[in-house]
């Protein structure tokens, strides 16, 4: 009976402990869609401040990444975990590193609103940019959803999402090459903006890498690599 009980105790802490890693992660990913939303707001109003907050904050985002990997290692070494809980911590561990870069990318928007703050302000405010911010935002959003609910098929759903996330880059990529030959006193301003829209498509990648690493923790089937069509049936 006191076996029993003591392996009752040890699973309920495991779980415990399964469940904290993953609301961390859950945390950091909100932290991560708060810094793109204020550095893209930094961006489209000029606020230096707003921008600067964003940077500063930067270190919380790295804290908590290295919390979770530490705490991650911790369980791999003292529960030595199978299946799909071994599953479980991998995509964790692949989860935070997406979700770091994401905040580096963040950083770059941000760093980008100061420079262009005392530059001439485009017609539309950066509109491009917000949309496209917003776009990847909602794939982020989405991920994290995907992997909180271990739903496979949303996740797929959700990689889908960065097709359209390309098609906007692309589209800004052009017309921005097009004011930079149309007018070379525009090519300082143009060119941040193109750091920034690309600081954005990347933070687009590593939301679907996050649907990616669901898919694996769902159905065990490593869906890097393959096309869109092929992940949506591996993930059915």
């Amino acid at each position: 009976m006191e076996t029993k009980n003591l392996s009752h105790h040890i699973s309920r802490q495991f779980n415990e402990e399964l469940e904290d890693v993953r609301n961390k992660v859950l945390a950091m990913g909100g932290l991560v869609e708060e810094q793109i939303e204020n550095a893209t707001a930094a961006l489209v109003s000029g606020d230096v401040e707003q921008a600067e907050a964003v940077i500063s904050r930067d270190y919380q985002v790295n804290a908590l990444e290295v919390a979770v990997d530490e705490e991650s290692i911790q369980i791999l070494a003292r529960r030595q975990p199978t299946a799909g809980d071994l599953r479980l911590i991998v995509a964790i561990i692949k989860t935070i590193t997406d979700l770091e870069r994401m905040g580096d990318q963040a950083e770059k928007v941000a760093r980008m609103a100061i420079h262009l703050s005392d530059m001439e302000r485009p017609k539309n405010q950066y509109g491009e940019l917000e949309h496209l911010s917003d776009r990847v935002r909602k794939m982020l959003r989405g991920a994290l959803d995907a992997f909180a609910r271990m739903d496979a098929e949303a996740a797929a759903d959700v990689a889908h999402q960065d097709l359209k996330v390309d098609s906007e880059y692309d589209a800004i990529m052009r017309q921005m090459i097009t004011f930079m030959m149309e007018d070379p006193r525009n090519i300082k301003r143009t060119l941040d903006i193109m750091w920034s829209a690309r600081a954005l498509e990347r933070i687009g990648a590593h939301a679907r890498n996050i649907c990616e690493y669901v898919i694996y923790l769902v159905k065990g089937k490593d869906v890097r690599h393959i096309s869109l069509e092929e992940m949506s049936k591996k993930a059915r």
